[in-house]
C-alpha cells in the first residue's frame, strides 16, 4: 500500500496545544466496528461504553527529559541539541542537531560532569554516544539539565511535569508520552474499577519506532525501529483468563497494542511474558491476536500510528471517522481528543 493512502487534511487550528481540563472532559469519538457506526461522547462517559469484566491494558512507561542542549568541543563551542532515544549496551542511541557537525569522536558538554562522546554515526544520521555513566545516572542528570521532548507541533512548554505524563506512569524510559492515557485520571479509573473493569500493565518505552515518520512511498519499505517492551507474567495470566471467559481486552494507546501484539508474535501467536525489543509495524492485513478494542488519540497523517489504527478498524472506516472529527472540530494529536474503536 502507498503511504499517501493514509493522508487527510487537517486545519492547523485543530492541533491541541494543551490538554483538556479536566482531562476526562476531552471528547470521545466512538467507532462501533460491528454496527459500522459513529457516535460522540466525552471520555468521562467511558463507564457507559465499558462493562464488568472488561480488561483495560495501559502502558506505564514514564517520560524523562531526553532533549539536551550542549556545547560542541570544536573550538567554536557550537550549540548542539542531543535527543536521547534509548540505551544500547553501555551507549545511548541519540539524534543530534545539526547533524553535519557531529562525527566519530565529537564531544558535547551538557553540564559539569555530564558530557557525551560520539562513538558511531549511522547512515540514517542517528548516533551512538557515550556518557561514561550508568543508564540510571544518565537519566537522573538528563532530568536535571534537559527538557521534556515535546513534539514539534506543540508550541508551549508544560506548566508542570505532570502535564505531559500519564497519571499511572512509573517506569522511566520513554522519550515521548503514551498520550492516549492522558485522559485516564485517577478519579475516572476508580469509577471504572468500581464497575468491575480490570486494569493491567505493560511497558513500552516510546522511541523512534513510535514517532519516526514514514519516508518511503510504499509501506513495506518502511523500517520500524525497535523499542523496549516488558509484559509481566501477571498481565499475561489475566489476559489469557479474559480470553477464555470471552471478556474484552482493550488496549489504551497504540504503544500498548504494539507491545501486546508484538509479544504475541515473538511468542508464536499467543501472548506470553516478554522482556526485550519489539519492532512490529502493524499494517492492513495484520491478524490481531490479543486486543479486542482500542482507545487512542488522533494521529498524524501518513504516520505508522494512523496505519496501525487503520489495520485495526479498517482504512475506509478510520479515514471516514477522521473526516467526521475534523468536521466537528475535534482536537488532534498528543493533547487532543480520543477515539474508542470497539
Amino acid at each position: 500500500m502507498r503511504t499517501s493512502d493514509f493522508d487527510y487534511a487537517l486545519p492547523e487550528k485543530l492541533i491541541a496545544q494543551r490538554p483538556a481540563s479536566p482531562r476526562e472532559s476531552a471528547r470521545l469519538l466512538v467507532v462501533d466496528r460491528v454496527k459500522d457506526s459513529l457516535s460522540h461522547a466525552r471520555v468521562k462517559d467511558l463507564p457507559a461504553f465499558l462493562k464488568k469484566g472488561d480488561v483495560l491494558v495501559v502502558n506505564v512507561s514514564k517520560v524523562f527529559k531526553a532533549r539536551l542542549t550542549g556545547k560542541l568541543d570544536d573550538g567554536k563551542k557550537s550549540e548542539i541539541e542531543l535527543f536521547l532515544v534509548r540505551p544500547e549496551g553501555k551507549f545511548w542511541r541519540a539524534l543530534g542537531r545539526p547533524g553535519r557537525k557531529l562525527e566519530h569522536g565529537s564531544k558535547i558538554a551538557v553540564a559539569r560532569g555530564f558530557a557525551a562522546t560520539v562513538q558511531w554515526k549511522d547512515a540514517d544520521g542517528s548516533l551512538l554516544v557515550d556518557f561514561g555513566l550508568p543508564k540510571d545516572e544518565v537519566i537522573r542528570k538528563a532530568n536535571l539539565h534537559g527538557d521534556v521532548p515535546l513534539p514539534p507541533y506543540i508550541k508551549r512548554k508544560p506548566r508542570t511535569p505532570a502535564e505531559y505524563q500519564t497519571a499511572y506512569a512509573k517506569t522511566v524510559g520513554s522519550v515521548a508520552a503514551p498520550t492516549a492515557g492522558f485522559h485516564l485520571t485517577k478519579a475516572l479509573m476508580a469509577k471504572l474499577k468500581k464497575k468491575g473493569v480490570t486494569f493491567l500493565e505493560v511497558t513500552l518505552h516510546v522511541g523512534l519506532g513510535t514517532f519516526m515518520p514514514i519516508r518511503s512511498e510504499h509501506l513495506e519499505e518502511h523500517k520500524m525501529h525497535a523499542e523496549q517492551v516488558e509484559i509481566p507474567e501477571k498481565t499475561v495470566r489475566e489476559i489469557l483468563r479474559a480470553k477464555i471467559e470471552r471478556r474484552r481486552v482493550i488496549a489504551v494507546g497504540t504503544t500498548t497494542l504494539r507491545a501486546l501484539e508484538g509479544a504475541a508474535e515473538r511468542c508464536g501467536g499467543e501472548i506470553c511474558a516478554w522482556h526485550g525489543d519489539v519492532d512490529l509495524f502493524i499494517t492492513p492485513g495484520f491478524r490481531f491476536r490479543v486486543a479486542d478494542a482500542l482507545m487512542t488519540n488522533f494521529h498524524l497523517p501518513k504516520s505508522t500510528l494512523l496505519v496501525l489504527v487503520s489495520a485495526f478498524a479498517g482504512q475506509e472506516r478510520v479515514l471516514k471517522a477522521y473526516q467526521e472529527a475534523v468536521k466537528r472540530k475535534y482536537r488532534f494529536f498528543s493533547y487532543g481528543d480520543a477515539m474508542l474503536l470497539a
